[in-house]
């Protein structure tokens, strides 16, 4: 059944291509782990060395800088959360925080059951491939329930639990002594001599890539290469890169335990870039020029690496001509890190890898959000192009599966970035929206604003719209105001125009209840307040409902898609025009007669998805039985509340029943007086 069902599904999406005319590109995610947006030279690093200031130390980024200028870079994309553990999550699975499974600190929890980027995109035809740091496995010994191969990867090599990606040599290292990198589902650390893990996992991807381009497999590959460097302990290669890149030179695979790649030799942590064993730079309190601390010529060493790394796979895909028809993202999972598990701590502020922001990792300003984002894709991504759009790490699932010609599920939060990226079609904006927990203050740097030193965080939120950004710390409840900045034209949040924008702050204030659902595991100081409801100034009448035609693989996110037929009318004429269609939409706003609680219920003989506002009420699409029940509870204030209710053909008619109760009722259907 499984086999049938992918065969299906391969040949939906072939012609679906067939009709378009396009190729569906090889596509590859790179994501480093701690990079700060200021660390890279195009987006920081070379003003400061422009700058021709002693008192400013730089770093270079080469090839980082060759990809910007031979594609696009988004100077305005986020992490969805500023810890790695949570901003994976979101990225994998494609929602924010507010629906994320795995939210604050839940380092190895397993990701979700659910659509991530890679079922997806196996179920469209892709293979698939992850390498690198996973960390979101589960607990228990060895049969995790979110290993990569139970979340849509035909492949997987690297680190799977969360803190085996502080060390980078897999067998020796400095600090942690039981670490584990496994192939599918074996243990083959033994065999990782001398195996520093920026360099295996860019010998490992590279040999992925050569060993599938000779199977001569017509299909796409997507390829999730996620690295652990700059990350936690600081540690140096072997030896220099190894000359050439690409095909025949860079690093190569050897596959011989004891000898796995070409630098598994040597002494570990001991190769340091020659321009930085000596660096010196121009202490301004004593006016001498001082040598550079050892862990801040570790920390350049390993960027450069890593930019190395990128710039030999890079060359590879041109090497074997495929660079034209493969998408290549390089970011960050959050903004630098102030560690180094070494004797002396680094501290961002050396080479302000924050870039032109405050805040850092574990922040919610600027600085511990915004990541560098690169995308290349030749032939297709103007190059030379700066993106200006605000966009998440979750926007890249709807935008992968937009390239290969599919539409998101219904649950995916974000939206198709490739309109921003190829100028084609009309790019929806969305509304950003974050939420984080970590008990500490901020940094007290010299260069961050008074008011942003030291600060408390715990609780914290995060929300844009537009140029403007709300931030809240120490959140004790949810009528703590927002600090409200407009980040393009004050991108270090000097000014809090919250004074001057009272309507802006009621907005937010209700907005960020509209969009999330609470979790027991990440309880937050808000989560028992009524979601608000919507003035009818706001609202429209009546019922609107719109059908899609086509084959679906999953209820489709229709947001943005063209509808074969709309129309407005009562909900046994929309359920009536909806029998008919493949895919559709009945949407409108239900009136809540009194502050409370309500359940929502919802059983169908398709596949369906509820939203309420912007809240993700009831999934019946992903491992649905058709007929089964769902439910959820929600808080909400009386008045007006907009509905969406997504379905899927799968049969004759999908039948959809949708029950409520709440104050004063039992459980019932929603009928036609229940809307405004």
């Amino acid at each position: 059944m499984r086999k049938l069902f992918l065969f299906s599904c391969l040949l939906l999406v072939s012609g679906i291509w067939a009709q378009t005319g396009r190729l569906r590109p090889n596509i590859i995610f790179i994501l480093v782990d701690d990079l700060g947006y200021g660390d890279v030279g195009v987006f920081h690093q070379n003003a400061r060395k422009a700058l021709k200031d002693p008192a400013v130390p730089f770093m270079v980024t080469p090839a980082l800088d060759r990809m910007a200028s031979n594609g696009t870079i988004f100077t305005q994309q986020y992490a969805n959360a500023p810890v790695c553990v949570s901003s994976r999550s979101s990225l994998l699975t494609g929602v924010t925080q507010g629906h994320a499974v795995v939210r604050n600190n839940q380092f190895d929890r397993a990701l979700e059951d659910n659509y991530t980027i890679a079922s997806t995109l196996k179920a469209a035809g892709y293979n698939t491939v992850a390498i690198g740091k996973w960390g979101l496995q589960g607990t228990g010994k060895e049969d995790w329930p979110g290993h990569p191969l139970r979340r849509g990867f035909d492949a997987y090599y690297g680190y799977i639990r969360h803190s085996d990606g502080h060390e980078h040599y897999p067998k020796e290292g400095l600090y942690r002594k039981t670490k584990e990198v496994y192939d599918n589902t074996a243990n083959v650390t033994e065999g990782l001599d001398k195996c520093y893990t920026g360099d295996l996992w860019t010998a490992r991807a590279k040999q992925w890539i050569m060993d599938y381009k000779k199977s001569k497999n017509g299909a796409p590959f997507f390829m999730y290469l996620a690295y652990d460097t700059p990350h936690a302990v600081i540690e140096l290669p072997t030896q220099a890169y190894p000359g050439g890149s690409g095909l025949t030179g860079g690093l190569q695979w050897i596959g011989k335990p004891g000898q796995m790649i070409n630098t598994a030799s040597g002494n570990i942590d001991s190769w340091m870039a020659p321009e930085f064993k000596n660096a010196t730079y121009l202490d301004k309190a004593t006016g001498k020029m001082v040598p550079w601390k050892d862990v801040n010529k570790r920390y350049a060493t390993v960027v450069q690496r890593l930019d190395a790394q990128v710039g030999d796979l890079l060359q590879l895909l041109k090497d074997l001509k495929i660079d034209e028809n493969t998408m290549v993202v390089f970011t960050s999972d959050n903004g630098p890190s102030a560690e180094s598990y070494l004797k002396e701590d680094y501290t961002p502020e050396f080479f302000q890898g924050y870039g032109p922001f405050d805040g850092i990792k574990r922040d919610q300003w600027e600085g511990g959000m915004r990541t560098p984002t690169i995308v290349q894709w030749k032939g297709t991504v103007v190059p030379g192009k700066t993106v200006l759009l605000p966009s998440f790490l979750s926007d890249w699932m709807p935008t992968f599966l937009d390239a290969a010609g599919m539409t998101a599920p219904a649950r995916t939060d974000g939206v198709s970035l490739l309109p921003a990226l190829t100028g084609r079609g009309i790019q929806q904006r969305q509304t950003l929206y974050s939420e984080y927990f970590f008990d500490g203050k901020t940094p007290g740097y010299a260069d961050f604003e008074q008011r942003h030193r030291n600060r408390m965080r715990n609780q914290m939120q995060f929300i844009r719209q537009g140029d403007y950004v709300g931030v809240r710390y120490d959140i004790k409840n949810s009528e703590d105001d927002f600090e409200i900045y407009d980040v393009v034209k004050d991108p270090k949040e000097k000014l809090n125009r919250a004074p001057a924008l009272p309507a802006l702050q009621k907005q937010f204030k209700e907005k960020v209840l509209q969009m999330r659902i609470p979790s027991l595991e990440a309880p937050r100081p808000y989560d028992s307040v009524p979601v608000a409801s919507v003035s009818e100034k706001k609202a429209s009448k009546g019922i609107r409902y719109q059908l899609y035609k086509g084959s679906f693989l999953w209820v489709p996110g229709t947001a943005g898609s063209g509808a074969a037929k709309s129309g407005t009318g009562s909900i046994k004429a929309a359920m009536n025009a909806l029998s008919d269609a493949d895919a559709g939409s009945l949407s409108g706003y239900i009136r809540v007669p009194a502050d409370g609680a309500y359940t929502f219920y919802l059983k169908v003989n398709g596949k369906a998805f509820v939203r309420l506002h912007e809240i993700a009420l009831l999934d019946a699409d992903y491992g649905y039985t058709p007929g089964a029940e769902v439910q959820q509870t929600l808080l909400l204030k009386a008045g007006l509340h907009p509905i969406r209710l997504l379905l899927k053909r799968e049969g004759p008619h999908p039948e959809p029943e949708l029950y409520w109760s709440g104050p004063g009722f039992e459980k019932r259907l929603l009928e036609q007086g229940d809307f405004y």
